[in-house]
């Protein structure tokens, strides 16, 4: 009977999973499929804590387990509560590479167990007491896992800068190499006795370690977003092959949920780029050597002219319509309700007022919705790149918010450039363009943006969030 409701409370478990992956596809329903995914978590974690048995025995050292959740939950609510939204990205990465590194750890303590089992028969093969899919899923769940913790690391040193890009010449064929060495150590590993088996599994997780830090130290900052959504699908994978070795039905869902959701969102940021998979993980965009800012007024592109507060506040408040486009600027500035405020304002003169969002603006996927909806910014206002550029050509006035290379006009006109082929909002097609930004600094892919140069930009400079305060009273004295 207990069996029985254990797989009952699984089969619970991964239907909320599936139904929460669901709701998150509409903005307006995604809280409530976390709070129903959470739900079905903490229903699969305390089935099998008190449920579970293994040839009749239940689990043990509660306090152990017990002391853990505490620990955890704890932990992950602080992180959580005092987390900002620029540093959100992060959080993702650190949290992901959490995921990873335990299903790796599953992965090893089957390892373990079977050994513990028979190590008093040291001249037995491991090939002779595990079936090649199971040892194929024991690997595949600690190399995997072990690449997801790793390289979720470095992205997470990445993304809150105390780690650099970095590759050097021939990197491509040591990442070959390494991944090969990972390989060999697997199959020496299922060959060799029980007396000699540990170093190779060791080796194992060493070559997985060391691949996924040089998987991810080269790729560049602008593809970032890119990696995240990756290790996310690799951190589901792992999860989904503990589920296979403890035929946990409800791990096996989610992990499978989570790999798959990865993988596809990995496609669509690939497709919002316009370049393959492949491109982004040996192309390195966005890394190496940087292109220096604009010093003065004049720079390589010519001449940029500037706007004061006055103008753009009379500029926009007698528009018919503004689009504003935000970028990492605006998260930096933490200046989301600002833009609210400056919305709301806007429109009680009449102007209408929309949002163009990127799908690879900021640091993650999802960035800059997260953001404004932090700020209760109507999801209806948030238009998609596609249908933002067909708003463009009636706009008035876009305002840009700290974002850059998803407005660089080179993605379309400089075959030269790194970004070339990489779809933008075409923001050049307003009537006017406003770029609000610190300085004239290039954006993460370390390019100059051909826009900040032409006829109908103007430069507002200025933290974002003190700009945005200040055309909020300039527009309210119209």
């Amino acid at each position: 009977m207990e069996l029985n409701l254990l797989t009952l409370c699984y089969l619970i478990a991964s239907v909320t999973f599936i139904l929460g992956l669901k709701m998150l596809s509409n903005p307006v329903s995604a809280r409530r499929g976390n709070l129903v995914a959470a739900f079905g978590m903490t229903v699969a974690i305390f089935a099998t804590i008190f449920l579970y048995e293994d040839n009749g025995e239940k689990l043990h050292n509660y306090v152990w387990i017990f002391g853990g959740l505490i620990i955890g939950t704890i932990a992950g609510t602080l992180a959580a509560k005092k987390v900002k939204m620029t540093a959100m990205p992060e959080m993702v990465s650190l949290f992901n590479g959490m995921g990873g590194a335990c299903a790796a750890l599953i992965s090893a303590a089957e390892f373990y167990h079977i050994y513990e089992l028979h190590k008093d028969s040291p001249a037995t093969a491991f090939a002779e007491l595990a079936t090649v899919g199971h040892y194929i899923t024991i690997v595949a769940g600690a190399i995997i896992g072990t690449i997801s913790y790793t390289g979720s690391i470095i992205a997470w040193g990445k993304l809150n800068g105390r780690v650099k890009d970095y590759s050097f010449k021939g990197q491509h064929i040591v990442n070959m190499i390494v991944l090969v060495l990972v390989i060999v150590a697997a199959v020496w590993a299922y060959q060799s006795t029980l007396g000699n088996i540990l170093v190779p599994f060791m080796l194992i997780g060493f070559f997985a370690l060391i691949y996924g830090v040089l998987f991810v130290m080269p790729i560049g900052g602008a593809d970032m977003p890119v990696v995240i959504s990756l290790l996310n699908s690799f951190t589901g994978v792992a999860a989904a092959c503990g589920g296979f070795l403890y035929d946990n039905k409800a791990m096996l869902t989610g992990g499978i949920l989570v790999g798959a959701a990865g993988t596809l969102l990995t496609i669509l940021m690939c497709k919002a780029m316009n370049r393959s998979l492949t491109n982004v993980l040996i192309g390195s965009f966005g890394g190496g050597n940087k292109t220096t800012a604009v010093e003065g007024a004049a720079g390589p592109q010519g001449n940029y002219k500037e706007i004061s507060l006055a103008d753009a506040a009379m500029v926009m408040a007698y528009a018919n319509r503004v689009m504003i486009v935000p970028g990492y600027g605006l998260a930096v500035a933490q200046a989301q309700h600002t833009c609210h405020e400056l919305e709301k304002i806007l429109e009680e003169k009449g102007v209408e007022v929309q949002y163009a969002i990127h799908p690879v603006a900021g640091r993650m996927p999802g960035h800059m919705n997260v953001l404004l909806a932090e700020a209760d910014v109507s999801y209806d206002k948030l238009l998609e790149m596609e249908t933002a550029n067909d708003v463009f050509k009636t706009t008035d006035v876009v305002l840009i918010l700290g974002a850059n290379d998803v407005v660089n006009p080179a993605a379309k006109n400089d075959a030269q450039s790194p970004i070339y082929g990489m779809p933008i909002l075409e923001v050049e097609q307003a009537k006017t363009v406003i770029v609000n930004k610190r300085s004239m600094k290039p954006g993460y892919a370390g390019i100059e943006n051909d826009l900040f140069f032409q006829p109908k930009t103007s430069m507002l400079f200025g933290d974002a969030k003190k700009v945005l305060q200040d055309l909020c009273t300039e527009i309210k004295a119209v």
